[in-house]
């Protein structure tokens, strides 16, 4: 234990030296050096607090991506307490360590973690239709834990009549669906499984994800298995238009290659980490691709595992912030806040009367539907921009009363209902052209399948 602590102790003491030996001689310094210096402290001051909880350093040792783990930090106060007092440390501890120690190469990368991804052949059959009535779906998964659970994404398995899953070893194993999130496009299934221990995919941290990062995936684009691509995260937090504040999804963009079949593989990066979920790729464009952030998924599997769903409140509208610049140029009685546009039948907001749109209207290239009602406060908050309509949205439970401040017609009035819980809605489930129907032949091992490009599915949050 003592020879790990003096390792990391040289290891952080080489930045410091690096920090100071790279500064030029000036009086007064800048600040970028002066960021620099900062962090050269911060690390010091971890160095010292590693020394002295020697039972942190040997997890940390063992499993970097503890540092942000929120169990982890539970476990032990008093890491949480002194990350608290120097919030910009985790970052850069995990930064630091993953460019000195998360530097795998492809092969080895492919080698560890292919062995924990599967190939998931799905069917289902539309009982409303007269003539190609069963449809066959192949998506990608990987294991992450060894009682036999699987992640993917819903499309690839909500209401199919029948999942099969490959392993790496070529054993196919019935699979059952655990829980789905048609919303975030995340499912968990579960097989049981066959003799000795199963490979799984270690999950990372998403949040740590950086423009520029190398990317792996690994799946099977057209149902050739175990197929690895590689390319850069080209933005991270990417807001796919349109979408309703409230199932806002921060994607992770990548130019890394992803085709009809990867659905549902992970994206890797260099320390051969799970960061993301591949999605859905852009069919007009040149290598823009989509992956669901790890944490978000990691939030959501808990739910997804003891409720088969994930449980949310239902507001029964959805719309678009107006800001004061849209105001100004229309020119007509409007005020700053969350427009309602569409009210769901059936909805709590029906029963409470409120109007949606019935003007279109496109404004420098986005839609609207005007003449409804507009929210400027939700429980007493103000709803002056994005993010404070998102954060209002975000704090509202099943089971608890909402009150809105609404602008209709000149004047304002108050509404107040109880909150449901939101049903699956028709616009939750992707079009039928985002799912990757497949005609195969009798032997898999021959490989021909006939599958359409993959388009990204328009999201329709309600």
């Amino acid at each position: 234990m003592q020879k790990v602590r003096h390792r990391y102790l040289d290891y952080l003491t080489l930045i410091i030296l690096l920090v100071i030996a790279c500064s030029p001689a000036v009086a007064r310094p800048t600040l970028t050096q002066k960021k620099a210096v900062d962090e050269a402290g911060d690390l010091k001051d971890f160095t010292k607090f590693l020394d002295d909880h020697p039972e942190i350093l040997s997890d940390l040792e063992r499993d970097r991506s503890l540092i942000a783990d929120p169990e982890f930090l539970s476990s032990h106060p008093e890491l949480k307490e002194f990350l608290a007092t120097h919030p910009d440390l985790a970052k850069e501890f995990y930064t630091k360590f993953m460019a000195q120690n998360c530097n795998k190469t492809a092969p080895d990368i492919f080698d560890k973690v292919s062995p924990a991804v599967v190939f998931i052949y799905a069917t289902s059959i539309n009982p409303y239709q007269t003539a190609d009535r069963v449809e066959h779906v192949i998506g990608s998964g990987f294991i992450f834990d060894q009682s036999g659970l699987i992640l993917t994404n819903s499309h690839v398995a909500y209401g199919r009549q029948s999942i099969v899953v490959t392993l790496d070893d070529g054993t196919s194993v019935a699979a059952k669906l655990v829980g789905a999130d048609p919303i975030f496009d995340i499912a968990v299934l579960r097989i049981t499984p066959p003799e000795g221990t199963l490979p799984t995919a270690k999950l990372g941290d998403s949040n740590l994800v950086r423009v520029g990062h190398d990317a792996i995936a690994i799946g099977n684009p057209l149902g050739l298995d175990q197929t690895l691509t590689r390319g850069t995260v080209s933005a991270i937090n990417r807001i796919l238009p349109p979408t309703f504040f409230a199932y806002q999804a921060p994607l992770i963009q990548v130019d890394t290659p992803i085709n009809p079949g990867n659905s549902g593989g992970p994206l890797l990066n260099t320390c051969g980490e799970v960061v993301g979920i591949t999605t859905a790729v852009v069919p007009d464009a040149q290598s823009i691709g989509f992956a669901i952030p790890i944490n978000l998924a990691k939030a959501m599997i808990p739910s997804l595992i003891s409720q088969g769903r994930v449980v949310r409140p239902w507001l029964g509208f959805h719309g678009q912030f107006i800001d004061n610049a849209l105001r100004s140029m229309l020119r007509i009685p409007l005020v700053q806040g969350l427009l309602i546009e569409v009210i769901e039948p059936g909805s709590p907001a029906a029963q409470a009367n409120l109007r949606g749109g019935e003007l279109e209207m496109n404004i420098a290239g986005r839609d609207f539907l005007m003449g409804g009602d507009i929210v400027t406060r939700l429980n007493g908050k103000r709803l002056t921009s994005v993010d404070s309509v998102t954060q209002a949205l975000r704090s509202i439970e099943v089971g608890a009363s909402v009150t809105m401040t609404v602008f209709r017609e000149g004047k304002y009035f108050d509404v107040k209902y109880v909150l449901p819980e939101r049903p699956l809605l028709p616009g939750d489930l992707p079009r039928e052209a985002a799912a990757v129907p497949v005609s195969r032949t009798n032997s898999r091992s021959a490989k021909q399948y006939s599958v359409p490009a993959l388009k990204l599915p328009t999201p329709k949050r309600n």
